[in-house]
């Protein structure tokens, strides 16, 4: 029986990160300092750096800046086709800004200007083929990423985790 009760608590103990090691250094520091808090916000900014570190990854084995990504992704959101005030507004950019993307991505392939089908007098962007398929291949690895780590959570544990977060979104958004 004593068997059972080990293998009972070894099923229940919960795996410890790094993160429990440096609340526990600086609990005897701060003592007033909130675990759950410090162990919670410390773990959302390690979660954010490492999604960080593949997004730079991802971006570096497609040949892909931060900036076109951005562009690119904000191009891929409207339909893969939009004015250049559009992206500029959906990038909070100068319009200018958006012109010197637009070249460099343009001369690269991954997008075109045509003339608008409603207004001739109006530029479209389009993502090109090309475009897409370096935007989604980018995408594909930081979405792999996110599952692999969200995986360690069944369903109902990732919509609660959503819920929470956004719980505190919106307190963060109120500021």
């Amino acid at each position: 029986m004593e068997a059972d009760a080990d293998a009972d608590t070894e099923d229940t103990a919960v795996e410890r990160d790094w993160t429990d090691g440096h609340v526990e250094r600086w609990l005897p520091v701060l003592p007033d300092l909130d675990p759950d808090v410090e162990g919670a916000v410390t773990r959302m900014k390690l979660v954010t750096s490492h999604l960080r570190k593949v997004r730079e990854q991802s971006l570096v084995d497609f040949g892909l800046q931060r900036h076109e990504f951005d562009t690119l992704h904000a191009l891929a959101g409207r339909g893969g086709r939009a004015a250049p005030s559009e992206l500029a507004a959906d990038l909070d950019l100068a319009p200018a800004s958006v012109t010197g993307r637009l070249d460099a991505l343009e001369a690269r392939g991954h997008v075109r200007r045509t003339h608008s089908t409603a207004d001739r007098r109006r530029i479209d962007v389009e993502l090109t083929d090309a475009g897409r398929a370096t935007w989604l291949g980018a995408m594909d690895v930081l979405g792999h990423e996110e599952y692999r780590l969200l995986g360690a959570l069944d369903a109902d544990e990732r919509r609660y985790l959503a819920d929470l977060l956004r719980r505190v979104m919106v307190v963060a958004e109120g500021d």
